[in-house]
Protein backbone atom coordinates (compact mmCIF):
# COMPACT_ATOMS: atom_id res chain seq x y z
CA UNK A 1 0.00 0.00 0.00
CA UNK A 2 1.34 3.45 -0.97
CA UNK A 3 1.54 6.24 1.55
CA UNK A 4 -1.36 8.67 1.19
CA UNK A 5 0.86 11.64 0.21
CA UNK A 6 2.32 9.75 -2.75
CA UNK A 7 -1.13 8.87 -4.09
CA UNK A 8 -2.29 12.47 -3.92
CA UNK A 9 0.90 13.63 -5.61
CA UNK A 10 0.36 11.13 -8.40
CA UNK A 11 -3.27 12.24 -8.75
CA UNK A 12 -2.26 15.91 -8.72
CA UNK A 13 0.44 15.26 -11.32
CA UNK A 14 -2.06 13.51 -13.59
CA UNK A 15 -4.59 16.29 -13.12
CA UNK A 16 -1.97 18.92 -13.94
CA UNK A 17 -0.90 16.95 -17.01
CA UNK A 18 -4.51 16.76 -18.26
CA UNK A 19 -5.01 20.48 -17.62
CA UNK A 20 -1.78 21.28 -19.47
CA UNK A 21 -2.79 19.10 -22.40
CA UNK A 22 -6.22 20.72 -22.56
CA UNK A 23 -4.68 24.21 -22.53
CA UNK A 24 -2.16 23.20 -25.20
CA UNK A 25 -4.86 21.67 -27.40
CA UNK A 26 -7.05 24.77 -27.04
CA UNK A 27 -4.12 27.03 -27.94
CA UNK A 28 -3.26 24.89 -30.97
CA UNK A 29 -6.89 24.97 -32.14
CA UNK A 30 -6.95 28.76 -31.79
CA UNK A 31 -3.69 29.09 -33.72
CA UNK A 32 -4.92 26.69 -36.43
CA UNK A 33 -8.16 28.64 -36.87
CA UNK A 34 -6.26 31.94 -37.07
CA UNK A 35 -3.87 30.41 -39.64
CA UNK A 36 -6.84 29.03 -41.58
CA UNK A 37 -8.41 32.48 -41.64
CA UNK A 38 -5.15 33.97 -42.89
CA UNK A 39 -4.96 31.39 -45.69
CA UNK A 40 -8.59 32.00 -46.64
CA UNK A 41 -7.92 35.73 -46.51
CA UNK A 42 -5.03 35.32 -48.94
CA UNK A 43 -7.27 33.25 -51.23
CA UNK A 44 -9.96 35.96 -51.10
CA UNK A 45 -7.35 38.68 -51.65
CA UNK A 46 -6.30 36.94 -54.84
CA UNK A 47 -9.94 36.84 -56.01
CA UNK A 48 -10.12 40.57 -55.30
CA UNK A 49 -6.98 41.23 -57.35
CA UNK A 50 -4.82 42.08 -54.34
CA UNK A 51 -1.20 40.99 -54.06
CA UNK A 52 1.87 41.57 -51.93
CA UNK A 53 1.42 43.85 -48.95
CA UNK A 54 -2.22 44.57 -49.87
CA UNK A 55 -3.02 40.85 -49.79
CA UNK A 56 -1.20 40.39 -46.48
CA UNK A 57 -3.04 43.35 -44.94
CA UNK A 58 -6.37 41.99 -46.17
CA UNK A 59 -5.57 38.57 -44.64
CA UNK A 60 -4.99 40.30 -41.28
CA UNK A 61 -8.43 41.94 -41.61
CA UNK A 62 -9.97 38.50 -42.15
CA UNK A 63 -8.20 37.09 -39.09
CA UNK A 64 -9.44 40.07 -37.03
CA UNK A 65 -13.02 39.52 -38.22
CA UNK A 66 -13.06 36.17 -36.42
CA UNK A 67 -12.98 37.88 -33.02
CA UNK A 68 -16.48 39.32 -33.39
CA UNK A 69 -18.36 36.17 -32.34
CA UNK A 70 -17.86 32.45 -31.77
CA UNK A 71 -17.78 30.24 -34.84
CA UNK A 72 -16.95 31.02 -38.44
CA UNK A 73 -19.99 33.01 -39.51
CA UNK A 74 -18.39 36.37 -38.73
CA UNK A 75 -15.60 35.54 -41.18
CA UNK A 76 -18.07 34.19 -43.74
CA UNK A 77 -20.09 37.42 -43.53
CA UNK A 78 -17.02 39.60 -44.04
CA UNK A 79 -15.76 37.58 -46.98
CA UNK A 80 -19.23 37.34 -48.54
CA UNK A 81 -19.64 41.11 -48.35
CA UNK A 82 -16.17 41.75 -49.74
CA UNK A 83 -16.24 39.12 -52.47
CA UNK A 84 -19.80 39.73 -53.69
CA UNK A 85 -20.47 37.44 -56.65
CA UNK A 86 -16.85 36.18 -56.77
CA UNK A 87 -17.64 33.47 -54.19
CA UNK A 88 -20.78 32.27 -52.42
CA UNK A 89 -21.04 31.77 -48.67
CA UNK A 90 -20.99 28.00 -49.28
CA UNK A 91 -17.82 28.31 -51.36
CA UNK A 92 -16.24 30.34 -48.56
CA UNK A 93 -17.23 27.74 -45.95
CA UNK A 94 -15.81 25.03 -48.23
CA UNK A 95 -12.52 26.92 -48.58
CA UNK A 96 -12.39 27.34 -44.80
CA UNK A 97 -12.92 23.60 -44.32
CA UNK A 98 -10.25 22.87 -46.94
CA UNK A 99 -7.72 25.22 -45.33
CA UNK A 100 -8.05 24.03 -41.71
CA UNK A 101 -6.00 20.83 -42.21
CA UNK A 102 -3.48 22.82 -44.25
CA UNK A 103 -3.17 25.32 -41.40
CA UNK A 104 -2.73 22.51 -38.85
CA UNK A 105 -0.05 20.87 -40.99
CA UNK A 106 1.80 24.17 -41.30
CA UNK A 107 1.72 24.68 -37.54
CA UNK A 108 2.94 21.14 -36.89
CA UNK A 109 5.82 21.79 -39.26
CA UNK A 110 6.83 24.84 -37.23
CA UNK A 111 7.05 23.01 -33.90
Amino acid sequence: MQPRGLTMTTFDDRENAFESKFAHDAEMQFRAEARRNKLVGLWAAELLGKSGDDAAAYAVEVVSADFEEAGIEDVVRKLSADLGDKASADQIRGKMAEMLPVAKAQLMGEI
